[in-house]
């Protein structure tokens, strides 16, 4: 119903109502069935001023809530910076200014799911963009070696350093797969068994799974320090661990050197994980942890990197309410810096 017409109808109702009280008053003052003219014409005043009344409350009140009304459309039809506690409402009832304060509340909440929707569309196409070029270049590398080596005459040492390629492009293929598998179960179903985890122990099993490929890149292997123990998944943090060492042997030299240090400070156990090599640059730190991020794209490449260790360390350290953070070291080489909340000592 237009606000005209419903403003006009309560003050029709309210003007009746108060005749009609009004001759019901006056027929039991006088105590007559008769109703005279002049009794009719006493209570039209009455009536004429309830109306008039009625319809100024019905102006103050249904006024303001009409302009709700009509930014609630506009808000319905995808004018999502409306404000509705604007001047106007400001000097309404009550009532009103918190309804249209409720309704702003309201708008800011959809706003902010929009734009998280909005972002969440643009990550998804992102990331299906990132993970269609990343499978497009080992795809392209196989089918050349491939239909090269259909070729009768191609000498069986070049036919041989076909085949590994093949292979070399096959099992970097695998382990793209496998990352992003552990990554949507990571960031998707929260797969993290909690248990009292001694991150030493962690290091150690990461250091010896580690070993044979170390000693391949020629990459000296230190550990010092202790820290107290974290709740969390065993497994999980040995990924961490050993990703952040695998990624700082990529980029040593030759018999450079790649140490891990645990500490303790302020409530949080700390894993400290640096190199000697070139370290990441001028770029933003928080870039290394994005998907199929490279610092250095051709190593990344040779090395058969996927582009996802770091970004799985950030996701596996958030879901054990930590955080991780890469500094540029003084004299040289990368830092990696994983806060995980410790435990209190056993016993305690």
């Amino acid at each position: 119903m237009q606000y005209r017409t419903l403003r006009l109808l309560l003050a029709t109702i309210s003007g009746l109502c108060t005749f009609i009280s009004a001759m019901i008053l006056v027929l039991f003052i006088f105590m007559t069935s008769h109703i005279s003219l002049w009794l009719i014409l006493l209570t039209v005043p009455f009536a004429v001023f309830a109306f008039c009344v009625a319809y100024a409350i019905a102006g103050v009140y249904l006024g303001p809530l009409n302009v709700l009304v009509t930014k609630t459309k506009q808000l319905a039809g995808g004018e999502l910076q409306v404000k509705f506690a604007d001047e106007k409402i400001v000097a309404s009832p009550l009532g009103v200014r918190e309804l249209a304060t409720s309704l702003d509340k309201v708008t800011a909440r959809v706003r902010s799911s929009m734009a998280e929707v909005s972002a969440e569309g643009k990550r998804q196409g992102q990331f299906i963009s990132d993970v269609s070029h990343e499978i497009r270049t080992p795809l392209t590398s196989i089918r050349g070696a491939a239909e090269t080596i259909m070729d009768a005459d191609i000498p069986l040492e070049d036919r041989q350093r076909f085949c590994r390629t093949i292979v070399f492009e096959s099992e970097r293929l695998t382990r793209l797969a496998n990352d992003l598998l552990t990554l949507q179960r990571i960031e998707g179903d929260g797969e993290i068994v909690l248990a009292r985890v001694n991150l030493h122990g962690i290091v150690e099993r990461a250091a010896n799974m580690l070993e044979p490929l170390l000693e391949s890149r020629q990459a000296l292997f230190t550990f010092g320090g202790e820290a107290p123990d974290v709740l969390g998944d065993p497994d999980r943090l040995q990924q961490v661990v050993q990703n952040l060492i695998e990624n700082a042997s990529r980029f040593v030299p030759s018999g450079g050197r790649v140490h891990v240090e645990l500490s303790g400070i302020r409530e949080h156990s700390v894993i400290t994980v640096s190199d000697n090599g070139p370290g990441f640059g001028d770029i933003d730190p928080a870039r290394l942890f994005d998907r199929f991020y490279r610092g250095d794209f051709s190593r990344a490449r040779t090395t058969g990197g996927t582009g996802l260790g770091l970004t799985i360390v950030k996701a596996i350290v958030t879901a054990h309410e930590g955080t991780v953070e890469a500094v540029n070291l003084p004299g040289g080489g990368a830092c990696f810096i994983v806060a995980i909340p410790s435990l209190p000592p056993q016993g305690s």
